[in-house]
């Protein structure tokens, strides 16, 4: 088994968001994120499918996360008919380090008689200088052909951060 690059996006200065298409087969896809760094202290990254290369932004994104936090302990976090997955904590920006890296499988994003969903891992610095994780994933429940993801901030833009699309070869 191995990686093959499909789309990669690399952010050296701030943009609203970021999007890699590519999904053409029904394949699983793995999305690798480093150092995501947001404009705003506190934001968190969220995330929609595309199709077509356009986002989709309608009331159609479950999931289900647990956040484990170095300085507390975990919680966790479900939501149901929601506009966008909403994937991490607040990511830290002020404090030497803090960024987010993550993995993430993609399923059944081809399959137009299937929902999409997605299975994550990831690791940040909260805007407190904390570090945290996040286990989860979310589905998308709208039968459609996926062709890509979009990742944004819940407040601000995206400062920094490399996006790699790959398929599960």
């Amino acid at each position: 088994m191995g990686l093959l690059q499909v789309s990669t996006n690399t952010v050296s200065s701030a943009v609203a968001s970021v999007t890699l298409t590519g999904i053409d087969s029904d394949d699983v896809y793995m999305v690798a994120s480093t150092n995501v760094i947001p404009s705003t202290d506190g934001a968190d990254l969220q995330m929609r499918f595309t199709e077509s290369g356009t986002a989709n932004s309608t009331s159609n994104y479950d999931s289900a996360f647990k956040f484990l936090a170095a300085n507390t302990g975990f919680t966790n976090s479900s939501s149901t008919n929601q506009n966008k997955f909403d994937i991490s904590g607040s990511i830290g920006k002020n404090t030497a380090g803090e960024s987010l890296s993550q993995i993430q499988y993609i399923y059944n994003a081809n399959n137009s008689s299937e929902f999409s969903f997605f299975s994550i891992e990831q690791s940040y610095m909260f805007n407190g200088g904390n570090n945290h994780g996040n286990q989860g994933g979310g589905v998308f429940t709208s039968a459609s052909s996926v062709d890509g993801v979009n990742f944004f901030m819940d407040t601000g833009d995206i400062d920094s951060g490399t996006f790699t699309l790959y398929k599960v070869v």
